[in-house]
């Protein structure tokens, strides 16, 4: 369907003379005309009663009118959101963050602030490992990452990197077993049970624990995995065995389960951002541009 036909149609509908229509379009009348009668055979139908006197429409064009409306409406809305995705306006924007990461206060008032300035960029948020971050935005799958690399890894060259916030790893145990809240020797625990998140490729958090305790010379003995850590400190609360959390989840610490500094050395965590170096998306910069 010719759009321009539509918009014809449309001034003619409006002003019920071809004159003004004419005027109001800047052209002249007879090749308004023209459009008209080329708009009605594609239509099939007359869409105007013409005389002397007046011209009106006829059931068909008033029916043509409700639509043709819309669809110029439509044509001009994705026009705009064009325009406006090319600069970063619009689109869609697809992140991917660690379970830790909405426990800090500035993520959520990051996305905030984003939606607030860019109401026309769709966000959206899924979970994934630091690992499966790394692999998603290689094969395009996501555009930003927010991940708990661990100390020894390392981001590939083709990915740009900002580190936002720091934590400290702590050890969580039942509360019954707390005897003070001093700082704990991870040596001292070579023989206690462990629950924590299933092995996993990528460099994460589970990396930086197993880590941690190859330093202080023993491997954990893992009791129970939990791929959730809410679930690893409740079955920590449930006396299956100790775990080792950021300290953000003393936020959602549930009772029973008390955290304790680690005396160990290389305890500290931290979570980044990240994109690839050459982001194809407008908006992936102007997200970058926000956290400067």
């Amino acid at each position: 369907m010719d759009l321009r036909r539509l918009t014809c149609f449309l001034a003619v509908a409006d002003e019920l003379n071809f004159s003004r229509a004419a005027q109001r379009l800047h052209m002249s009348q007879p090749p308004l005309s023209q459009q008209i009668r080329l708009l009605e055979q594609e239509m099939g139908a007359q869409l105007f009663e013409r005389s002397r006197r007046a011209v009106t429409l006829t059931p068909a064009g008033l029916l043509l009118q409700e639509k043709a409306r819309q669809i110029v409406e439509l044509h001009q809305q994705a026009g705009e959101l064009c325009r406006m995705a090319a600069h970063g306006l619009a689109g869609r924007l697809r992140i991917a963050f660690t379970a830790s990461v909405p426990l800090f206060d500035a993520f959520s008032a990051m996305l905030r602030d984003f939606r607030t300035r860019y109401p026309e960029v769709e966000l959206d948020l899924q979970h994934m490992t630091t690992g499966e971050q790394i692999a998603a935005l290689t094969a395009g799958q996501i555009d930003i990452g927010f991940m708990r690399p661990s100390p020894a890894f390392r981001i590939p060259v083709p990915i740009r990197e900002q580190t936002l916030w720091r934590d400290e790893l702590m050890l969580a145990l039942p509360a019954r077993q707390a005897a003070d809240s001093q700082p704990v020797a991870l040596s001292a625990l070579a023989d206690q049970p462990f629950v924590l998140h299933p092995s996993v490729l990528g460099g994460g958090l589970h990396e930086h624990i197993l880590a941690l305790c190859s330093e202080a010379g023993f491997v954990p003995r893992i009791a129970q995995p939990a791929r959730e850590t809410s679930t690893m400190l409740a079955l920590v609360a449930a006396g299956l065995g100790l775990s080792i959390v950021p300290s953000v989840y003393e936020r959602i610490c549930p009772p029973g389960v008390v955290l304790q500094p680690l005396a160990d050395a290389a305890r500290h965590s931290r979570i980044a951002m990240v994109s690839m170096q050459q982001a194809p998306s407008p908006c992936v910069q102007m997200f970058w541009q926000l956290l400067r």
